[in-house]
C-alpha cells in the first residue's frame, strides 16, 4: 500500500544527489511506489485556527538520474498528521531555528504525527555529549568552557582533540600535541574566550585507520561501515575535511558498540543513528541526519536505503 512521506531537509537545490543519503531514501521510497513530499524548516507553521502544525511542502516526482533528480509537482499545504511518516533530515548546526523546528515537531507528535527521529530525542541527544551515557566505550573526555581546565586535561593526557559541541563535518576540530605553541590561540578561539562550551578528548592514534561511521537502523547495525581516512597531514577523517571513505565489515567490537547503543536509544524514538568509532572507541552519536548510505552501497553493495525504508515501513505498520 503506498504511503505518503514528508522529508524536512535543507533546500533541495543544495543537496548533492550523487552522495546524499536523504536523496537515496527518497529514491528508494519512490521506487516502492510511496509518495514523497519535501520542505524546509522555514515552511513549518502553526495554525491557531485549526490548532495544527502544518507545512507547505513540495510534491516531488523522484527520478533515478543525476539531473534532474526530482521534478516539482507543485506545493501542498497539509497538517503533519496527514503524512504516514515525517522524516526530520535537516543538517546541523543545531541552532535556535533547529530547536524551534523540533518544538513545532513535538507539537505535531502530540497531534498524532509520526516524526523520525523523534524531535524530543533530537533535543535530548547532542551528537557530541550523547557519548557521555556510554563511558564504557569512550576515551577520557572533558566538557567545559574553562581554558585552564582544558590545559590541565591536556597536561594529563599529552595529546588531545578539542572540538565544539554543535559542529559537523570536522569544523572547528583541533589537535593539541605536547608543546604546541599555538595552544593559547587555539583554546581562546575554540572556547570563544571562555564563553563557549567545548569537548576535549584524548587523541586516538587509530584515526590513521579511519573514523568509522557505523549506521544503526531500528537498533541493529548495518553490517558494513565507512572508514573515513584522513588526508595526508590531517587528523580529521571527515569527508568534508578531505578524507576518503573505505567501506569495511564491522568488527565484533564495532557490532557490540552498535547493538548496545542502538538498543538503548531505539525506545526513545531514535530509529536511525550514525555512530562514529575510532579504533575501539565511540566518539560521537549522530542523530540529526546520519549519512554515508550511498558510499557504503557503492563499495559494499549493501542497499542501506532499502534497509532503512524496510524498517520505516515496519514502524508505520506497527
Amino acid at each position: 500500500m503506498p504511503l505518503t512521506w514528508l522529508f524536512i531537509v535543507d533546500p533541495l537545490h543544495e543537496l548533492k544527489e550523487y552522495k546524499d543519503s536523504t536523496v537515496a531514501m527518497m529514491r528508494e521510497a519512490a521506487r516502492r511506489g510511496h509518495v514523497v513530499h519535501a520542505g524546509t524548516p522555514a515552511e513549518l507553521w502553526f495554525d491557531s485556527h485549526e490548532g495544527l502544525v502544518r507545512m507547505q511542502s513540495h510534491h516531488l516526482q523522484i527520478t533515478q538520474q543525476a539531473a534532474p533528480w526530482y521534478l516539482d509537482q507543485g506545493i501542498n499545504d497539509h497538517p503533519l498528521n496527514y503524512y504516514d511518516a515525517v522524516l526530520m533530515r535537516k543538517d546541523p548546526p543545531f541552532d535556535v531555528e533547529f530547536l524551534n523546528a523540533t518544538l513545532l515537531l513535538s507539537r505535531a507528535v502530540a497531534q498524532g504525527a509520526r516524526v523520525i527521529n523523534d524531535p524530543q530525542a533530537l533535543r535530548d541527544h547532542n551528537e557530541k555529549l550523547a557519548v557521555l551515557e556510554f563511558p564504557q566505550y569512550a576515551v577520557p573526555t572533558l566538557v567545559t568552557r574553562s581554558v585552564p581546565a582544558i590545559r590541565t586535561f591536556w597536561a594529563e593526557h599529552g595529546d588531545i582533540i578539542v572540538k565544539p559541541i554543535d559542529g559537523m563535518g570536522g569544523a572547528g576540530v583541533f589537535r593539541l600535541q605536547p608543546g604546541d605553541l599555538n595552544a593559547g590561540s587555539i583554546l581562546e578561539a575554540v572556547t570563544q574566550q571562555g564563553h563557549r562550551t567545548v569537548m576535549a578528548q584524548r587523541f586516538i592514534p587509530a584515526i590513521s585507520e579511519g573514523d568509522k561511521r557505523i549506521l544503526v537502523i531500528g537498533g541493529a547495525p548495518v553490517p558494513y561501515c565507512l572508514a573515513r581516512i584522513p588526508a595526508p597531514g590531517e587528523t580529521r577523517g571527515n569527508l568534508a575535511a578531505g578524507g576518503h571513505g573505505r567501506a569495511q565489515r564491522l568488527t565484533e567490537h564495532d557490532e557490540r558498540i552498535a547493538r548496545s547503543v542502538g538498543q538503548a536509544l531505539l525506545p526513545r524514538g531514535l530509529l536511525l543513528l550514525g555512530l562514529d568509532v575510532i579504533g575501539d572507541h565511540l566518539t560521537e552519536i549522530n542523530v540529526t541526519s546520519p549519512t554515508c548510505f550511498v558510499e557504503i552501497e557503492g563499495q559494499a553493495g549493501v542497499n542501506v536505503a532499502g534497509m532503512f525504508v524496510d524498517e520505516l515501513e515496519r514502524a508505520v505498520a506497527a
